[in-house]
């Protein structure tokens, strides 16, 4: 494999995972995290406006894959072409979910496509984890090993998306809003309440999504060891196996520190390095099968990206940055 092509095709993928997890797992968690109007239309408005900058990583790769490794492209269509399907359907479907679910105020349509979100997001997850594992077991997806990769994987997606929405799900700060004071006042005093939203309740999905990344830490290293057991049991092991156990050794590490953190703390920097294991794991200890690629293009893959990847990194960062912020109740997608 080329070294550069190479490194940039997995340089998308982590970048994918990492940003692309935050949105997927708050859909994913959605039935659990956001139980009140209020809570399910912040909840949306958290993911909504992310999933649009972090769909570009993933466009980025596969434009890199059909233009750079097209003996890849065709291993992964002729081996996982169901997993492929599965992939963009859930795609589609939670895509649609975010689009469509503040078209019409009516709470039934809400519910269709909140039931949307978080089926397309999970079949999302599933079909990224049954990737992975089907990668590392050498193309066959519904082998134990790959199943238990399949399952470590979409635990990865909820702790990124439970870490996000620790911080994402926090109702704004309460703004003073005056209101006339009682009659004993005369009238003429003045109230400070809290803007409408920012009730109790709201705060609920917040600390429900800290609390939750315990739990799911605990979840994928559980589901890490039964995918370790499974590839002693049957057999199966990556190309470069030390390279593998290399990455599995860190990912472990990182479960285990986040699985005794209380509350969300610093889950938010670990959720984003253990989902990016995958994919390092995946570039790191499998021999893809690739073909040399030509001079002329990857020259000219190289000129046309080169002054388009570090706008498109300090874009995905200021986006991040921005999008830490409390997320409100009202909105475009909300």
């Amino acid at each position: 494999m080329e070294t550069v092509p190479a490194l940039f095709l997995t340089g998308l993928m982590v970048g994918y995972f990492v940003l692309a997890g935050c949105d997927i797992g708050l859909g994913m968690l959605l039935p659990h995290l956001a139980r009140t109007p209020a809570e399910r239309r912040r909840l949306v408005a958290a993911a909504a406006p992310y999933f649009l900058g972090t769909e570009v990583w993933l466009v980025g790769a596969v434009g890199v894959v059909a233009g750079l490794f097209p003996a890849l492209k065709a291993a992964l269509v002729a081996d996982l072409w169901p997993v492929l399907t599965a992939l963009l359907a859930g795609w589609l479907l939670r895509d649609a979910g975010l689009w469509f679910r503040s078209r019409v105020a009516a709470p039934a349509w809400h519910r269709t496509w909140e039931a949307a979100i978080t089926a397309g997001s999970w079949v999302l997850a599933g079909a990224w984890g049954l990737v992975v594992g089907g990668l590392l077991a050498g193309g066959s997806p519904a082998s134990p090993f790959a199943l238990a990769c399949a399952v470590c994987v979409t635990a990865l997606f909820a702790l990124r998306g439970a870490a996000f929405g620790a911080e994402r799900l926090v109702p704004p700060e309460a703004e003073p809003v005056t209101v006339p004071g009682p009659p004993a006042a005369g009238g003429g005093a003045l109230l400070v309440a809290a803007r409408a939203g920012t009730a109790v309740d709201s705060a609920e999905a917040a600390d429900a999504a800290g609390r939750a990344t315990r739990v799911l830490a605990r979840a994928a290293l559980a589901a890490g060891g039964v995918a370790a057991a499974a590839a002693l049991i049957t057999g199966a092991a990556p190309d470069r196996p030390v390279a593998a156990l290399a990455a599995a050794a860190v990912l472990g590490a990182v479960l285990a520190a986040t699985a005794g953190l209380s509350g969300p703390r610093l889950s938010r920097h670990t959720s984003a390095l253990a989902i990016a294991v995958p994919p390092l794991v995946v570039a790191a200890a499998v021999a893809l099968p690739v073909e040399p690629v030509p001079g002329g293009t990857l020259a000219l893959v190289g000129y046309a990206l080169a002054p388009v990847v570090p706008l498109m990194v300090l874009g995905q960062v200021w986006l991040y940055r921005m999008l830490r912020r409390p997320a409100p109740t009202a909105g475009f997608f909300a």
